[in-house]
């Protein structure tokens, strides 16, 4: 009688496994799991939070320092400029035309010899 238990066994335990498995994969389908964090857009929102980060920082590095780099050089002959005249020169805009722009630039024309 052991041994027939011990093969019976057998197949009850494969078919209750295939019946958890059913119901595992019913519930699952009805209750899904939240997104994962480590996707890849949450990546790249990452990636734009951090790049405007440093657009913030560079723009303001830029709005404090810039009065130090728009003032002209003194040449050898011209004296140094006075901090007052600094200061009566138009403030440059915190951002540079230059970068509004962030389309790639055209190719460069091919020169046949």
């Amino acid at each position: 009688m052991g041994d027939v238990l011990l093969a019976l066994s057998i197949p009850v335990l494969v078919f209750g496994g295939g019946i958890y498995a059913a119901c595992d994969c019913w519930w699952r389908r009805r209750h899904p799991a939240p997104p994962s964090p480590y996707t890849h857009r949450a990546a790249r929102l990452a990636e734009q939070d951090m790049l405007l980060l440093a657009e913030e920082i560079v723009d303001g590095a830029y709005a404090a320092f810039g009065p130090f780099y728009d003032a002209p050089a003194p040449g050898p002959a011209e004296p140094p400029t006075e901090p007052a005249a600094l200061s009566s020169r138009s403030p440059r805009p915190s951002r540079p035309a230059s970068t509004l722009d962030r389309a790639p630039s055209p190719p460069a024309a091919v020169q046949k010899p």
